[in-house]
C-alpha cells in the first residue's frame, strides 16, 4: 500500500472545507476538467454531483473525497494536487463561491522514488 498521497491540502483550505461542511454537510470535490467554470477544483454538497465508473477517487481532505476524471488524470497522474484557497470568486457551481474565495488547485511532480512507489514506473 503506498503512503505517498495524490492529493493534500493547505491549512487554509482545510479551514474553508470545515466551514463548508458546517453549512452543507458532507461536501465532495471533483477537478473540473473545463466547461462553463474552466479547470477548477469544484466542491458539492455529497450526492449533487452524480460521480460516473470514469471518475477517480485520488484521496480525501478535510473528509472530503478528491475525484477527478479518468481521462484527466491520464495527464496529471504524475503530479500531487495540493487544493488551496485564494481571495476571490471561483467557480458559480462550487460551494466556497459565497464566502469570498475560490479553491486553487497547485500541483507538483513526483520524485522518481514517489513515482516507483505509486506503480507509474
Amino acid at each position: 500500500m503506498s503512503v505517498v498521497e495524490r492529493v493534500l491540502a493547505t491549512e487554509e483550505t482545510l479551514a474553508l472545507i470545515e466551514l463548508l461542511q458546517e453549512k452543507h454537510g458532507p461536501v465532495i470535490f471533483h477537478q473540473s476538467g473545463g466547461c462553463c467554470d474552466g479547470s477548477s477544483p469544484m466542491c458539492y454538497p455529497e450526492g449533487d454531483l452524480i460521480l460516473g465508473d470514469q471518475d477517480i477517487c485520488l484521496g480525501e481532505i478535510g473528509g472530503a473525497p478528491f475525484y477527478m476524471h479518468k481521462n484527466q488524470y491520464d495527464y496529471w497522474k504524475h503530479t500531487q494536487i495540493i487544493l488551496d484557497v485564494v481571495e476571490g470568486r471561483g467557480g458559480m457551481f462550487s460551494l466556497e463561491g459565497v464566502e469570498g474565495k475560490r479553491f486553487l488547485t497547485r500541483s507538483r511532480a513526483f520524485s522518481t522514488e514517489e513515482l516507483k512507489e505509486l506503480g507509474l514506473i
